[in-house]
């Protein structure tokens, strides 16, 4: 499979393959998935509920639950360094201080018998060796202010806290110890316009300050447009597009990328109803054989069910999973 040309990847997934097994089934979760990312670079990872983009960041950061979730075949490098092969313990060592995630569900992020406060220190004093007690307080406290919560509320308790005002709670532990690689999932769910913006202007301060490398996932291609650099549309499990921001935004080439952009309401053309892909996700268990789109694309011929569809160069830094002329649906 072709892939884009980055000769010192700060990160490199080759190959990812996950499973899930549930009463018998096998769940196709994620499959062959390959993208590198380079360090201080941003990836949006978007697609539909179920497509694989939360399974492909969990298996970077190998918490996958194991049983179910059971990684088949790929590698994850950064830094040259397989994560695949590192032990629990030298596993442990990395999440938090080399790479964070921010959980998209708060709620089971964060523990219920301890202040907040207790565990954003917690997350300091594990990564930053030799940091008093008093100068972890204080950080926890600091970063606490940095997503808009006041430093008095470190000695409460999450159930005292708004949805909201939880996802900010794991914001600032993901982001406590500067890590290297941010894996955000989610990351402005349940939280209003303003703190929104914020979060993200965060993220981008992060970024830009520290040379942060940040996966997003996001159904908010806005939020993307704000935020990352490049962009892999996530279908089936597979990546079927992969690009600049500017490529993707501007040529969309693949059938449901465009149906994507097609479903967002427009400044500038006034329609009564806006259009959507037709058809459902296939089910996981059964994926159609062929491209996996092939049942919902208006585009398809028979062609397009006989056998996989290879990620190829379209144009210069331009990636598509689709084998119909491209000319064909007035993107070219």
């Amino acid at each position: 499979m072709n892939q884009p040309d980055n000769k010192t990847p700060f990160l490199s997934v080759q190959n990812l393959t996950v499973e899930y097994t549930a009463a018998g089934d096998v769940i196709h979760a994620v499959n062959d998935v390959s993208f590198s990312l380079s360090r201080g670079q941003s990836l949006g990872l978007v697609g539909e509920t179920g497509a694989g983009k939360t399974t492909i960041a969990k298996a970077i950061l190998r918490i996958l639950p194991d049983p179910p979730a059971k990684v088949r075949q790929g590698k994850t490098l950064l830094d040259g360094v397989d994560l695949m092969s590192l032990s629990a313990k030298e596993m442990r060592s990395i999440r938090g201080k080399r790479i964070s995630m921010i959980f998209q569900d708060p709620m089971t992020a964060l523990n219920p018998v301890f202040t907040v406060g207790e565990q954003i220190s917690e997350v300091i004093e594990l990564h930053e060796l030799g940091i008093s007690k008093a100068d972890a307080y204080q950080k926890a406290c600091d970063m606490l202010l940095m997503v808009g919560i006041p430093a008095e509320r470190y000695h409460e308790y999450p159930h005292q806290f708004s949805g909201g005002m939880k996802q900010r709670v794991v914001i600032a532990m993901a982001l406590a110890c500067s890590p290297d690689l941010l894996l955000a999932d989610e990351p402005t769910t349940a939280l209003d316009v303003t703190i929104q913006a914020q979060v993200l202007e965060m993220i981008k301060s992060l970024r830009d300050q520290h040379h942060t490398s940040l996966i997003l996932i996001t159904h908010d291609l806005g939020v993307v447009a704000e935020v990352c650099d490049s962009v892999a549309v996530v279908y089936a499990g597979q990546i079927i597009e992969m690009g600049t921001k500017e490529e993707i935004f501007d040529h969309p080439i693949h059938p449901y990328t465009i149906g994507l952009f097609n479903s967002l309401p427009s400044l500038t053309v006034d329609k009564e109803r806006l259009d959507s892909i037709i058809g459902l996700p296939p089910d996981p268990r059964a994926l159609p054989a062929g491209c996996h789109f092939h049942p919902r694309c208006k585009f398809a011929t028979p062609e397009c069910s006989l056998a996989p569809v290879e990620l190829n160069e379209v144009r210069p830094g331009h990636f598509c999973r689709c084998r119909m002329p491209w000319k064909e649906n007035g993107n070219a």
